[in-house]
């Protein structure tokens, strides 16, 4: 199982890396250089933690602070990611810019990364607190609900983009099991997997947007 976990990792951080550069390289609009960025950030993000796990499974030494600290920043790129989201949603859609609604998505991401920095969540010794499990989430779910609601709406808009909803939604079916109870049940573990193709096919939608002429909305 390490191998094919392995080898999957890899190919995903070297996808959405891969990737962001090359939107943010050919994009001449707003829209595609916020794909792009959203891209490559959550590869970026998700290398601090995806690489020192796959070198757990192959070297001897002891990586807990390096898994800790790799959650920690995967933790705040995926929230930023879903900030960039929200920006795509915005430009994408020709949406009026709402001051309400981007001070509760700013909120939200801020208050999240506040409490992903506090020490209780045990990030330098990789240990997993329930009570603050739940308490760092929940912003973030939210976050990441309101961003859902948002894409649904105009599910009907952009044929690229109508699914991304669904993948946003699974995406958090899937992670926030592993978020909270992981630690307790390991084999709620495997739920990344699905998670993470969840952001892979966010990303081919991004890519599929961005080719050829892109449509206003």
């Amino acid at each position: 199982m390490k191998y094919g976990e392995s080898i999957f990792d890899v190919l995903y951080l070297a996808f959405a890396i891969a990737a962001g550069v090359y939107l943010l390289v050919k994009s001449k609009d707003r829209c595609g250089r916020a794909m792009g960025a959203a891209a490559l950030l959550l590869g970026a993000g998700d290398a601090f933690h995806l690489i020192p796990r796959v070198l757990n499974y192959f070297l001897d030494g002891d990586f807990t602070t390096a898994l800790g600290v790799g959650k920690l920043v995967t933790s705040v790129t995926m929230t930023i990611f879903y900030v960039l989201l929200y920006y795509v949603w915005i430009v994408r859609y020709r949406e009026k810019y709402s001051v309400t609604l981007s001070v509760v998505i700013t909120a939200l991401a801020a208050v999240r990364i506040i409490l992903c920095a506090f020490p209780q969540n045990g990030w330098f010794d990789n240990t997993n607190n329930l009570v603050w499990s739940i308490v760092r989430n929940l912003p973030f779910a939210v976050l990441g609900g309101i961003v859902c609601y948002l894409f649904f709406k105009k599910r009907r808009e952009v044929r690229c983009l109508s699914p991304i909803w669904i993948y946003v939604l699974l995406s958090f079916a899937f992670y926030l099991p592993v978020a909270v109870g992981a630690t307790y049940v390991p084999l709620l573990g495997m739920l990344m997997l699905p998670k993470t193709v969840c952001y892979i096919l966010m990303i081919v939608a991004f890519l599929l947007d961005g080719k050829g002429t892109r449509q206003e909305a």
